[in-house]
């Protein structure tokens, strides 16, 4: 499930975001301020955050420009939520690396239609679209795999952290990526998990994509990472 940093402290707007996100699918974890938020992203990165403007201590905006000035943070998709609806504060919005701008009061099912926008501009992964690679069917709504061979489908077994990792290869394919890169967007950046652990839930997933003679869809790229193949695939991984 996709997770959601909510920023904001006025109990009547975390209630309202909140109901509303989970009914369209969302995770939701809550900080009141700009340092339990920051807290919260430093245990592992959410799919997006929803920073109020106006927040006790720190502002949101002060927040915003310290995650963009963060290497590891710097492309963490951020909604700004604010009652200030001058143009100049829109700017100042948006300049401080801000992806979109909601202004209060606003309607959830636009906001959620932000979100959802955001989301497939900066993480395409995050997103419940199934994904469709040869005969293999990744399904996020579902959590399935299927394998269409001869007008059939065989559903494939997956754990969740395998599936996870499919599901992000699938949306990223032919591009290579790193055991940092991949620990940072399918583990979400957890410090405590060793850059090995990927190799495991290659493997793994490999044995189970086996099933369906789609085991090779997964490359290993010497000296650089994993990367998912478009086309051809074979029985066997190399690597």
């Amino acid at each position: 499930m996709t997770r959601i940093l909510l920023v904001e402290d006025e109990p009547g707007i975390v209630e309202l975001i909140t109901m509303n996100l989970r009914h369209a699918g969302f995770e939701i974890e809550h900080a009141g301020t700009a340092e339990e938020a920051q807290r919260a992203v430093d245990r592992a990165l959410p799919a997006l955050a929803l920073v109020d403007w106006m927040l006790p201590g720190q502002s949101g905006l002060a927040l915003a420009r310290q995650w963009r000035s963060d290497p590891r943070t710097k492309e963490l998709p951020v909604i700004m939520l604010t009652a200030r609806s001058a143009e100049a504060d829109t700017v100042a919005g948006l300049e401080s690396g801000a992806d979109d701008y909601m202004t209060k009061p606003f309607s959830p099912k636009e906001l959620v239609a932000r979100v959802r926008a955001v989301l497939r501009r900066r993480a395409p992964q995050a997103l419940d679209d199934a994904v469709r690679i040869g005969p293999l069917l990744v399904d996020p709504a579902t959590r399935r795999v299927t394998v269409q061979r001869d007008g059939l489908d065989t559903e494939l077994k997956l754990g969740p952290t395998e599936f996870r990792l499919l599901h992000f290869l699938v949306s990223h394919p032919e591009r290579v990526h790193s055991r940092a890169q991949l620990l940072d967007r399918v583990w979400g950046d957890h410090v405590f998990i060793e850059e090995r652990t990927v190799d495991v839930h290659v493997k793994r997933l490999r044995e189970a994509l086996a099933a369906g003679e789609c085991a090779g869809l997964v490359e290993t790229v010497r000296g650089a990472g994993y990367r998912l193949a478009r086309a051809g695939a074979a029985s066997t991984a190399g690597g």
